[in-house]
């Protein structure tokens, strides 16, 4: 897979500064920070269009060498411009130029030990991380508590999702990132398990308009962070993982060399919610860590354990499966959990040489377990140590594995992230793409690790099959996703469920109460380079051909995301582009039909193909030409979809 990075960086002298208080504008001058000395200690606060966004915030670390949250004498600050163009084929726009303007201001303790606060302000996002000198011999830190807060109006509201407390669930998987979100919550409201909030978080501040905050550039270096449970008065702050993670092992706080540096904590800010959708700053200041061993395939894939369960997985039903994937014309096939007993090494040899046959490739899952939760599922052991991982990833590479599916992670501990990116980094020699489960929130991980291919930290598709509660709420999430957790990371979610009831025989179990176009408008607005699909093979008997056809054509990479209108928890349209190709989907949780008069502009006077949902809430394409203006309406039933394609 070809990548390029071009980046332009405009570079000042030191500039002496009389006062404390340093302005940071963004390009367009919308976007204000203000990072004030206040009595030895440091703040923040945001404006966007002079309106608040943040409110005086807190920054600064302590850590057990130093204290860098009061006494702070001001030592300079240095100003960059950065103009960086880059091609990310796996992120919602392939190509993306990025400006942003740059402070970077460094002051000292009393024993002359030096912090710098790293501020990247462009249109519409803000990123700031802290980088720390050495001072004399010491050449290590553990960073006890991080300081960086996110003091919100009064009257905002929030979209969050609670941290899960750690060991509980099922066999004491969690937290496994699959948690509901609650919907204009007040702020300060506290989480479902007292434990704080997992990233990403969007805010709503009225006629203020919205904030989004996340992190990225975590990898073996850091920790993964959430929120802290929020003040009354609006503060939430960056919390480290909970001592119980991972059942108790490794230190719930990040060390750091020195010199070094955290993570960056990323914020994005729009009067709407279009730069909210649109963002690309969790891929625009991380850079790869290593070079691509191959030209990673990603595609569409065909997964029998979703809906045929765990006794799918045997060598006759996997045959089924490949021999469907090569009747869509998709890419791969996943074999999931118990394959090593249930099938066997040598017969998965044999399933690798016929899925070539048919020019499908073969992915499978294993478990990441060593000894951090009862997740009873095999493989094991193979994946938690670097000896057993390199003898089994070299098998993988000898009878041509395209990918792993890992699974089980449990906790955000650095050494937790150290295992994600020895797994990435290990997979890459044996050129096999990474997708991970029942795992934590990926941060900025398409750029860094050129073979990863996806995360779940999502309420996935397969609780579609576990209960009815999420079938009823089914809508409700999909519309929640394109706005925060796919909005700063890839999410292999596993969409298109076709069945009506949710088991093999699409005769019994639980019942999906959306309709066909809306499972096929999930396929554009849920974004991953690999999608693990849920169609089945009856259900290329049972559907017209043009939806049949539709899922053939669909494609898991895109050039362009345009966000057309919204709101999270009540109904999302999106449009991307695939080369020449757009779709624009739209789904709808309300309660009732919506209609509305969305702007395309990219398909004015264009003859395109609508697909939309009769009365009996069965499918229906037909062909419609857009308005030379650009002007379209569209009806969009409850629990139902529709999808424009040229």
């Amino acid at each position: 897979m070809k990548r390029f990075f071009i980046t332009f960086f405009l570079l000042s002298l030191l500039i002496p500064v009389t006062s404390e208080n340093i302005k940071i504008k963004s390009p367009d001058n919308n976007l204000i920070v203000n990072i004030i000395q206040n009595n030895g200690s440091l703040l923040y606060n945001i404006t966007y269009k002079d309106k608040v966004i943040l409110e005086d915030s807190p920054l600064g670390l302590i850590t057990n060498v130093s204290d860098f949250s009061t006494n702070l004498m001001f030592v300079e600050k240095k100003e960059q411009v950065i103009n960086k163009s880059y091609y990310e084929p796996k992120i919602k726009k392939s190509y993306v130029e990025f400006q942003a303007n740059v402070v970077t201001a460094t002051y000292q303790t009393p024993k002359k030990e030096k912090i710098s606060l790293i501020f990247v302000v462009s249109n519409n996002d803000i990123a700031l991380k802290y980088k720390l000198a050495q001072n004399g011999e010491t050449a290590r830190c553990i960073v006890e508590k991080e300081l960086t807060g996110f003091n919100f109006p009064s009257f905002t509201t929030t979209f969050l999702t609670p941290q899960a407390t750690p060991m509980i669930g099922w066999m004491r998987t969690k937290p496994s990132y699959e948690e509901e979100y609650v919907p204009d919550e007040p702020i300060g409201t506290p989480s479902k398990y007292g434990l704080g909030y997992t990233f990403p978080g969007l805010f709503h501040l009225g006629e203020n308009g919205w904030a989004l905050i996340s992190e990225t550039g975590v990898g073996s270096n850091y920790c993964g962070s959430k929120l802290s449970e929020g003040s009354k008065d609006g503060l939430y702050s960056v919390a480290f993982p909970e001592e119980g993670e991972n059942n108790g092992i490794g230190s719930a706080n990040p060390a750091i060399p020195l010199p070094g540096e955290t993570p960056w904590r990323t914020i994005t800010v729009g009067d709407n919610l279009k730069p909210i959708v649109e963002t690309t700053i969790s891929f625009d200041i991380v850079e790869p860590l290593y070079e691509s061993s191959t030209d990673y395939e990603f595609g569409r894939s065909t997964w029998s354990w979703l809906l045929w369960q765990d006794g799918s997985i045997n060598y006759e039903d996997q045959k089924t499966y490949i021999n469907l994937s090569h009747e869509l014309g998709y890419e791969l096939v996943l074999i999931d959990n118990w394959w090593d007993t249930r099938i066997g090494k040598e017969k998965i040899e044999d399933l690798a040489k016929y899925a070539k046959s048919k020019n499908v490739g073969i992915s499978l899952w294993y478990n990441s377990n060593g000894f951090w939760s009862d997740a009873p599922q095999g493989p094991k052991n193979c994946m938690n140590s670097s000896v057993a991982r390199k003898e089994e990833m070299s098998w993988l590479q000898s009878i041509g594995v395209k990918g792993i599916k890992v699974d089980f992670f449990g906790g955000d501990k650095q050494e937790t992230m150290k295992l994600y990116e020895d797994i990435l980094s290990d997979a890459n020699d044996y050129g096999l793409a990474v997708i991970f489960h029942g795992c934590t929130l990926p941060r900025g991980w398409e750029v860094m690790y050129p073979n990863f291919a996806g995360s779940e930290a999502v309420l996935a598709s397969e609780n579609l099959i576990f209960t009815q509660h999420a079938n009823d709420n089914e809508a409700y999430n999909a519309t929640l996703h394109p706005f925060i957790r796919n909005s700063v990371a890839s999410m292999d979610f596993g969409p298109v469920l076709l069945n009506k009831r949710h088991n093999r025989n699409n005769d019994g179990g639980t019942i999906r109460k959306t309709t066909e176009t809306f499972q096929l408008a999930t396929a554009v607005l849920f974004q991953t380079p690999v999608q693990n699909f849920g169609v089945t093979p009856n259900n290329l008997d049972e559907y017209p051909s043009f939806v049949i056809d539709f899922m053939k054509d669909i494609p898991t990479l895109w050039d362009e995301t345009v966000y057309i209108d919204g709101y999270p928890g009540k109904y999302v349209v999106l449009a991307r582009r695939s080369g020449k190709n757009w779709y624009i989907a739209g789904i709808n949780a309300e309660k009732e039909t919506k209609e509305i008069e969305v702007d395309l502009p990219m398909l004015a006077g264009e003859s395109v193909q609508l697909y939309t949902d009769k009365k009996d809430r069965s499918p229906q394409m037909s062909q419609i030409k857009i308005n030379d203006s650009g002007k379209v309406k569209l009806t969009i039933q409850s629990d139902g979809g529709t999808i424009i394609t040229k």
